[in-house]
């Protein structure tokens, strides 16, 4: 029974983990450390995602706005039609800005888990658990701290001054290394007179597009965290079967 909630019941505690995963509010009902494999992973992915389904506090929504410009891209180079997003064009100096913000998470998340994992200090963390449990504890935390959202798996004792400082590195990177692209980004799409939509523009307002934005915001998260999710909750599951 170790870290179990009986006062909600598993319906309550896995409504409000999935919820708050998805925000930057960082509460919790129950303890995240005590969930299954994959019940751990669910909140570990809603936190990759940059926390879009239901818009991070302010942040959801500009997430949302920069995905949607990368599919605009792709979809424009696949169809042979114009870039254009809400009647601006997507070129070179916004593709770039673009890049900067989708890159800004894994390089930031991976990087820090990948120095935890390899030094003593980062590995002190890891008191109770290790194994593929303790990397998806570490890999939880710096996911929190980079989204915003202050949920843990409280197994990892953070409080040293390793982690202290690279989480508050995550912590910065996933403020500015964020907010400054998609300001730039902004500011570029901003001084654009706006382009008359022609047959050459592709639609942006249909279920069409927004099936190819979902498969783009799968496929991106997937590329860059599939290995290490396969190294932490999935081998979890295939070791221990739950």
């Amino acid at each position: 029974m170790e870290g179990k909630e009986v006062r909600f019941g598993i319906a309550g505690s896995t409504l409000t983990a999935v919820v708050t995963s998805n925000t930057a509010t960082g509460s919790n009902n129950s303890m995240h450390d005590s969930y299954t494999s994959f019940g751990g992973m669910v909140l570990l992915v809603n936190l990759l995602l940059g926390e879009v389904v239901f818009g991070g506090l302010g942040t959801g929504i500009y997430s949302m706005v920069m995905i949607a410009a990368i599919a605009v891209f792709l979809a424009g180079l696949m169809v042979g039609r114009t870039p254009e997003y809400l009647g601006k064009k997507i070129g070179p100096a916004e593709n770039k800005f673009i890049i900067l913000y989708a890159l800004a998470a894994p390089v930031t998340i991976l990087s820090l888990t990948a120095l935890a994992i390899s030094s003593k200090a980062g590995l002190a963390g890891l008191t109770t658990n290790t194994g593929p449990h303790g990397l998806t504890e570490i890999l939880f935390a710096y996911s929190s701290c980079f989204a915003n959202n202050g949920q843990s798996f409280s197994g990892l004792s953070a409080n040293n001054v390793f982690y202290n400082i690279t989480t508050a590195l995550a912590m910065m990177a996933g403020r500015f290394g964020l907010a400054i692209p998609a300001l730039a980004c902004a500011g570029l799409v901003a001084r654009q007179r706006s382009t008359p939509s022609s047959t050459g523009t592709l639609r942006t307002d249909g279920l069409t597009f927004g099936i190819f934005l979902t498969g783009c915001l799968i496929v991106v998260a997937a590329l860059s965290y599939l290995p290490v999710l396969v190294l932490g909750p999935v081998l979890e599951h295939l070791i221990f079967g739950v």
